[in-house]
């Protein structure tokens, strides 16, 4: 089933279409909290600082595009933040299961444990979104073009904290929608979300990259190709499962005779999504929030510490003007996404515990024998195929935009540098939203037969 037909199919279903209504619905009002920016932002300046540092652009994509800075909206918005303080937390809690016995306990304790640390993470995203709007104050005060900074540097302290407060609540009230989409609407909401804040960022990114619709035909054309030829590849790592071929015993419950059957276990490569991707991009992003506190006002030195902060915050970035802290930067970027795959799949599936439910299922693998012979294959043919998961990952967002830049003959711009990533996460998301509206819609059918 086509996107258009599930879609069709789902608005003639009364539960259907009121998740589809109200995923749209909270997606409209979250678009309009984004033109709602703050006042007297320079946004000049405000233009100028990210088209020189694509990191800030890759927090800002993974935020949900909260900063505009090019159109009639371009400016901060009360969103500026994002759900990026969220993603954070959530990653946090997800890392403390694996540390701290006791948030371990408490995610095996079912819904109510569940819930008790969904409330610690909305807390943490408190914490964090507080932090980080401070950062980003310290920074737009700083930073200065043609003698102008983005926001006044002699902005009173009640102003400062004003901001601070209108940024941190604004993370809230989406990570409240993400919530909503989630329970009430379709597909994960914070996947959505950002999916939505990359999709509003298409219009200026297109003219951005034709000059206004003044570039060459080639240069047009060769971007729509690869744009193309990356997003079937996409499509095919993130479809792709190592199919592990298991058969069930022959079990008797009480007078039933349950007759064995053979089946496979699938392991997707790409197991860990991008979710290694933001964590690269976290670490990779602390040096500038740790430099941004101590930044001199524009036009001031301000001594070695303000030196040395005004270095990272120069030369700390993808697109910098040194080539060699560049080629140390995408080195580094590349390593910390393949340590981060393995990572997060070591967490998130587990070897021995899918060992052990297939031993308590009285489930074996032809050849394996039960147990930790079982445990070990898995760990190794997961291991294999992570690899090549990471690979992945690391290419999309580090190797593509270069050999991008290198076949059009454009300088490697901030839009350039994020359009992997975007591919990356718009068909991601798009594939699991499609797979939950079709479980839906499969579902009700057998309801219907039933009946």
């Amino acid at each position: 089933m086509n996107l258009f037909g599930a879609l069709r199919a789902a608005m003639q279903v009364p539960e259907l279409r009121r998740k589809l209504l109200i995923t749209i619905g909270l997606l409209v009002v979250f678009r309009m909290l984004a033109v709602i920016t703050i006042p007297g932002v320079n946004t000049v300046a405000l233009r100028q600082l990210y088209q020189n540092n694509s990191l800030l652009g890759l927090i800002n994509l993974f935020s949900g595009s909260g900063v505009s800075t090019g159109g009639s909206s371009a400016g901060i918005s009360i969103v500026a933040l994002g759900l990026n303080p969220y993603i954070n937390a959530t990653i946090i809690m997800q890392l403390m299961t694996v540390i701290s016995t006791r948030v371990k306990e408490l995610s095996k304790e079912g819904d109510l444990g569940r819930r008790r640390l969904t409330q610690y993470a909305r807390y943490l995203t408190v914490a964090l979104a507080l932090l980080q709007a401070f950062g980003y104050t310290r920074l737009f005060e700083s930073y200065s073009f043609q003698g102008l900074s983005i926001l006044p540097s002699n902005i009173s302290i009640a102003e400062t904290l004003g901001i601070i407060v209108i940024l941190t609540g604004g993370t809230v009230i989406i990570m409240w929608f993400g919530e909503l989409i989630t329970e009430y609407g379709l597909g994960n909401g914070v996947s959505i979300i950002i999916m939505a804040g990359i999709l509003a960022q298409i219009p200026n990114t297109v003219i951005s990259f034709t000059n206004g619709g003044q570039a060459q035909t080639f240069t047009i054309f060769a971007l729509a190709v690869i744009a193309i030829v990356l997003a079937a590849g996409i499509i095919f790592v993130q479809q792709a499962t190592r199919k592990i071929p298991i058969q069930s015993s022959q079990r008797v419950v009480g007078r039933q005779v349950y007759q064995g059957r053979s089946s496979f276990l699938p392991l997707r490569v790409n197991q860990a999504g991008v979710i290694p991707i933001i964590f690269a991009i976290s670490i990779m992003f602390f040096p500038q929030i740790f430099s941004n506190f101590f930044l001199p006002p524009a036009g001031q030195t301000g001594g070695v510490v303000g030196q040395i902060a005004t270095w990272f915050h120069t030369y700390w970035t993808p697109t910098g003007p040194d080539v060699l802290f560049n080629v140390i930067y995408q080195v580094l970027y590349f390593g910390l996404i393949m340590g981060f795959t393995f990572f997060y799949t070591a967490v998130t599936f587990d070897p021995e515990d899918a060992a052990d439910d297939l031993k308590k299922s009285a489930t074996y693998i032809p050849g394996i024998r039960p147990g930790r012979a079982t445990a070990d294959y898995l760990a190794r043919v997961m291991s294999r195929i992570t690899l090549a998961g990471a690979v992945f990952l690391g290419l999309i967002t580090v190797v593509v935009p270069l050999l991008a830049a290198y076949l059009t003959g454009q300088q490697l711009s901030q839009g350039l540098y994020l359009g992997g990533t975007a591919i990356l996460i718009v068909v991601g998301v798009s594939l699991d939203t499609m797979k939950q509206l079709e479980t839906q819609l499969l579902m009700r059918q057998y309801r219907g037969f039933i009946r």
